[in-house]
């Protein structure tokens, strides 16, 4: 398994970016000591594999920075990605043995790991930490509940515009604000992949929303929230909860 030295090794639990969106976002200090004793990062490059389905969890971790995609492949080689991994997800179920699905870097992606029998003992002990387990499986319960409507309802528009907005949420704590800039973790077609298009229906509508001021990028890498009601507009999503009639 391919790991890296990193910049932040020595990072305690208390000074952590992510310290109050983690697994650890309700732990006192003297529990985020104790994981401090039993946390090691752990980094990979993009294109790296971390973990391939049905291998046995030797530790479980959270996002520190970057994304991973979580992926199935059939027998015939046909390969569908099922989720994202984004800063402060959780990687791993206490209790099991093994995953069940294969997690690939997307990018260069950082993880704060612990070793899964300490890790299971603490939650055992610490209400606080399996708590907030529970809120993170409930998040991903939705998470894919919403990926249902995406891939079964929207269109592809409302799927690209779905992703964005979704990618910019996620990366910020605070509330969303016009001209905001969301790094793009994947490429064209790894997003094609992700929302069940083809490449070029993604490149079309990519376009299609900057043609019309909705988002503006200048390369593949990174873009601009210009009109963020436009964006959210055209996600589909009944944001007020009325009933169409």
């Amino acid at each position: 398994m391919p790991t890296r030295p990193i910049a932040i090794a020595d990072l305690s639990c208390s000074a952590c970016p992510l310290r109050h969106r983690a697994v650890c976002a309700r732990c006192d200090s003297e529990q985020l000591n104790v994981l401090d004793s039993i946390k090691t990062y752990r980094s990979f490059a993009a294109g790296d594999n971390i973990l391939w389905r049905g291998e046995p969890f030797e530790y479980v971790a959270s996002v520190v920075s970057g994304v991973a995609a979580l992926s199935k492949t059939l027998e015939d080689g046909r390969t569908q990605m099922v989720g994202l991994l984004l800063p402060s997800d959780f990687i791993g179920r206490p209790g099991r043995d093994e995953i069940a699905f294969d997690v690939t870097a997307t990018t260069d992606i950082v993880l704060c790991c612990f070793d899964r029998a300490p890790f299971e003992r603490l939650v055992e002990d610490t209400p606080h930490i399996a708590q907030r387990l529970m809120e993170l499986a409930l998040d991903e319960l939705d998470a894919a509940r919403d990926w249902m409507l995406l891939l079964g309802r929207k269109t592809a528009r409302e799927k690209i515009a779905t992703f964005i907005e979704l990618l910019a949420r996620r990366s910020r704590v605070a509330a969303l604000g016009q001209g905001e800039k969301v790094a793009l973790p994947m490429t064209r077609d790894q997003i094609a992949n992700y929302l069940g298009l083809t490449l070029e229906t993604v490149s079309r509508q990519f376009s299609a929303l900057k043609k019309e001021g909705v988002i503006d990028f200048s390369d593949r890498k990174m873009l601009t929230i210009c009109d963020l009601p436009a964006l959210q507009d055209a996600t589909g999503n009944d944001s007020d909860g009325g009933m169409i009639y």
